[in-house]
């Protein structure tokens, strides 16, 4: 299998508007003033291409060495924190990682490599695990993200299995209005009783 290379970027100190922001929301909309501090790092693993074309990729895909650090595999030392990790939930377009892979393509000339992308907040202070909930709410949209591992994959080939069948509504059709909330249940539709 090839190797999956594993970067962690942040912006430098001046240019850690996005962290900043976030932060003061997370103060004042949430109201968790514990929170003292935010790091936030852009994670990258990828695969299927060379450690020079890595190393090519992570100085001008992944990051901008004007406005950025870098580190290889782990993230820098950070002290007593507590880490979330977002990332798109499987089938989901990520736009950040699918513009890497294009890019990395357009450098080598060649095919796309695969590309992962994840967000990496490092909170501080003395939280509670309630205060981490509420942070999770706050930065998951759970529509189109989740919360990832820390683990670095061994791969990041996704395979997902077919349906082999379908399920078929019915008698919906004829059900009286005592029989729909068991249909909307049962099959998670997306509709009130109202719309009925």
């Amino acid at each position: 299998m090839e190797q999956v290379f594993r970067c962690f970027v942040e912006k430098r100190p001046g240019f850690q508007v996005e962290a900043e922001n976030l932060l003061r929301d997370l103060r004042e909309q949430l109201g968790i003033q514990r929170l003292t501090g935010l790091r936030l790092f852009h994670r990258y693993d990828a695969q299927g291409l060379s450690q020079e074309i890595y190393n090519r990729a992570r100085e001008t895909v992944f990051s901008e060495p004007m406005v950025d650090q870098c580190w290889d595999e782990t993230l820098p030392e950070l002290g007593p924190c507590t880490l979330l990790a977002v990332e798109a939930l499987p089938g989901q377009f990520d736009q950040r990682a699918d513009s890497c892979a294009q890019c990395i393509g357009i450098l080598t000339c060649g095919e796309r490599p695969l590309v992962a992308a994840a967000t990496v907040y490092a909170l501080y202070g003395d939280l509670t695990p309630e205060d981490v909930d509420k942070i999770r709410s706050y930065v998951i949209n759970p529509v189109e993200s989740r919360e990832a591992g820390l683990a670095k994959p061994e791969g990041l080939q996704q395979t997902y299995a077919i349906p082999t069948e379908v399920d078929t509504l019915t008698g919906f059709i004829d059900a009286g209005s005592d029989q729909l909330p068991e249909y909307l249940e049962r099959y998670g539709l997306a509709m009130d009783l109202d719309d009925l």
